[in-house]
């Protein structure tokens, strides 16, 4: 037997002895996943068996309003065994007539969001839950409306009901109170904490985030076929487009059994990879500036517009490429361009180490860095936290690893880990990261294989299958999950970007650090809030304020085209 078959009969021989006739059945609809549908009472004794005695990570959950096929609700539980390269979905059904289940949150605390986000989308309750707040919905979001229960249509507005503010957490006595937000620092996207300190020192804090929900997960589950959908996922980040549509495609492509090209896996490869060193850039240019050290920002960017040259030359796009389709890729990199590829690369390797040599050296940087939002790998574990964050830490976690997927099995990666958990740490484990993207990129390319780009998809792909997907994005593990339905569209689709996670270990990482520490601490997670949709304009000289919808916006662009005013 291989290692993920012995690693699932393990699973299984545990779930069998933990939850005896609670274990209601146990598959494994591929390689890398086993589904173990439980009884919602042993969601809490399931956790603690894999987490306790197999060192399993939660990912995320998916609510599922099953409702018009099975009758009832499910509540599926995603964990991952990384060094044995296996999934495990642990699958609750729920009865409408008594819509919750046991909080896990006492067990996995990187789990608290996920599970105050099924109750707010789909109105299963997590019983004992921490926090019980709302969490995505607004404030002005009527109690009884689940937007993710499948008779709720995808443009659906019902009236804003009043009162319905989520309660404020009580700053602890003798502190103060600093709003950081809902506009922050440096970043365009709105998130808002609520710091409480002690003269300079910040004791603790509050969160509230998900102003701009865009209901993409509705649009995939509701209106779009499963190849309509890898542009809207391209679309979820805007600097990490690739990553999701590539995270996307093959999920489905895990659901259906579909073999995709080896020469498409590698061109998957390398955009993954130049796209990990534009952002990556991008936020080490940002980083400075945030610490006042504009002279990174200066240089970084400079350096970044090659790359952003190159995707174009590659994609026709400088960032939203459009390649990904279910199956492999669109477009092919022609032979004449690889010279190109390999000039652009080795001048980025000479200019990226001589940036790292000299942000090294910089005493002032270090000042402001070392020991500055300090990460514990214990806190970042129990948090579920990914990506440069969590490497900083000493976790070596990297899905190009524990999940190989693209070419990455070919080409294999070196991890980058630092251990003392501070800020300093990640900008080093994001620096060195660049540089191996660069040699992945390079080796990918040399070895680039002939044949065709993608595979042909002749029949439909069934319904009733599972698929699930992780893609290390620059800031960490993404993971897309896929229940396929009927009507060539997912049943349900499921999304966790890595911010989802990290953002979860601010409070953590800001605790006994001064007011000023916070901005880089925060900015040190590459945090990615969301893409505001619409805005509001106040005319300076008669106060007057006016909200363009996008209708407003895409009428304006039009007229712009035809040259007309506004």
């Amino acid at each position: 037997m291989n290692d993920k078959t012995t690693t699932a009969a393990r699973v299984g021989e545990l779930l069998r002895e933990r939850l005896g006739p609670a274990l209601l059945e146990l598959s494994q609809p591929q390689s890398d996943t086993v589904l173990a549908r439980i009884d919602k009472q042993a969601v809490r004794a399931a956790s603690t068996a894999l987490v306790g005695e197999l060192a399993a990570r939660f990912l995320i959950n998916a609510g599922i309003d099953r409702r018009e096929t099975a009758g009832d609700f499910s509540v599926a539980q995603l964990f991952s065994l990384d060094r044995d390269h296996l999934f495990v979905v642990l699958d609750c059904a729920v009865d409408p007539a008594e819509a919750a289940i046991d909080s896990i949150t006492a067990i996995v605390p990187g789990a608290g969001w996920a599970e105050r986000e099924f109750r707010d989308a789909v109105g299963v309750e997590p019983r004992d839950h921490p926090d019980p707040r709302r969490l995505i919905l607004p404030d002005d979001w009527p109690a009884d409306q689940y937007p993710l229960r499948r008779d709720f249509r995808y443009d659906e507005r019902p009236p804003a009901a009043q009162g319905l503010r989520p309660p404020e957490i009580e700053p602890p006595a003798g502190t103060s109170v600093i709003s950081v937000g809902p506009f922050y620092p440096v970043l365009e996207e709105p998130a808002h904490w609520r710091l409480f300190v002690e003269g300079e020192t910040v004791v603790g804090c509050d969160y509230r985030g998900f102003y701009n929900h865009r209901g993409i997960e509705k649009l995939g589950d509701s209106e779009l076929t499963y190849n309509e959908i890898p542009y809207v996922a391209e679309r979820i980040c805007g600097i990490c487009g690739f990553i999701h549509s590539t995270c996307y495609c093959q999920a489905v492509e895990e659901a259906a059994g579909i073999e995709v090209p080896r020469r498409a896996r590698f061109l998957r490869t390398i955009m993954l990879e130049i796209e990990r060193i534009h952002s990556h850039l991008l936020w080490l240019g940002i980083a400075g500036h945030i610490l006042g050290f504009d002279t990174v920002l200066m240089q970084t960017w400079r350096i970044r517009e090659p790359v952003m040259w190159l995707a174009e030359a590659i994609s026709g796009n400088r960032k939203t490429y459009g390649m990904n389709t279910i199956g492999g890729v669109r477009r092919d990199i022609a032979p004449e361009l690889e010279p190109r590829i390999r000039e652009v690369l080795d001048t980025l390797e000479r200019e990226v180490a001589a940036v790292r040599d000299a942000i090294a050296g910089d005493a002032t940087l270090m000042a402001r860095a070392r020991g500055v939002g300090v990460l514990t790998a214990d806190k970042a574990r129990e948090l579920c936290v990914v990506g440069p964050p969590a490497r900083g830490s000493g976790l070596g976690i990297d899905a190009r690893v524990d999940h190989p997927y693209a070419a990455y099995d070919e080409v294999p990666v070196q991890i980058a880990v630092e251990q003392e958990g501070d800020t300093w740490a990640r900008v080093l484990v994001r620096v060195d990261e660049i540089l191996e993207a660069i040699r992945l990129a390079r080796e990918a390319l040399a070895a680039l294989p002939p044949g065709p780009v993608l595979a042909e998809v002749s029949e439909e792909i069934p319904p009733d299958r599972v698929g699930i997907s992780v893609v290390e994005a620059p800031r960490g593990e993404a993971v897309h999950a896929v229940w396929t339905g009927g009507d060539h569209r997912p049943y349900r689709w499921r999304v966790r970007a890595p911010t989802y996670p990290n953002l979860q270990a601010v409070p953590a990482m800001i605790a006994d650090n001064t007011i000023a520490d916070v901005p880089i601490t925060i900015g040190s997670l590459d945090p990615c809030f969301s893409c505001t949709e619409r805005f509001e304009a106040v005319d300076l000289r008669t106060s007057e304020v006016r909200v363009y919808t996008q209708r407003d916006l895409i009428e304006m662009s039009q007229a712009l085209t035809r040259g007309r005013k506004p």
